[in-house]
């Protein structure tokens, strides 16, 4: 006896992730990027083989907080290593010798200015990963052909479809007017 039934369809249809548009000059890139900018978008980032000089004013990034982020954990390395030598020369273990001072700061400077050193490079290090949301291990635009041409000769805006703005539609119209080829990601 044969077997009837149909299997059940179980793809599902592709979810939008964002739109794509793609640029050939920087020139087109910035003008992109203050339209995108102005017209209210939060969620979207520009791409270019190399730095271009006024990207980031276009895009109205704001400057980052990194630098707090270094000095503080650098303050807090200083105070680490002044706090661990104080505890264990003047309380934990108090060596008296020859009359001299339990606690004397000079002597450990190169301490404190290690730990200072090694605070402030941990900082850096997983504050740039925590402010800049890595690693992220996949993002739908990797998967576009055209986007391959992004670390050669190409520039593009990538508008995210989480943003409160987006309209497939609209977004779409908005880069296609400002001259950029236009590519819907899917996931």
């Amino acid at each position: 006896m044969r077997d009837t039934q149909t299997p059940i369809a179980t793809s599902e249809s592709p979810q939008l992730c964002g739109v794509l548009a793609e640029f050939e000059t920087v020139d087109a890139l910035l003008a992109a990027a203050r339209r995108v900018r102005e017209a209210g978008f939060a969620r979207w980032d520009a791409h270019a083989p190399f730095p271009v000089h006024g990207l980031d004013e276009a895009m109205g990034i704001r400057r980052t907080r990194l630098p707090w982020i270094v000095l503080a954990c650098g303050l807090m390395g200083v105070l680490v290593g002044l706090g661990l030598q104080w505890w264990t020369n003047a309380v934990d273990y108090p060596f008296l010798i020859s009359g001299k001072p339990l606690f004397s700061w000079p002597a450990n400077v190169p301490v404190i200015f290690e730990l200072g050193v090694l605070f402030a490079a941990m900082g850096a290090f997983l504050g740039m990963l925590v402010l800049n949301r890595l690693p992220e291990w996949y993002h739908p635009v990797l998967t576009s052909e055209r986007f391959r041409r992004a670390t050669s000769d190409r520039f593009f805006i990538v508008i995210d479809a989480d943003d409160p703005r987006f309209d497939r539609r609209g977004t779409s119209e908005l880069l296609e007017s400002v001259g950029g080829a236009v590519e819907l990601l899917e996931a």
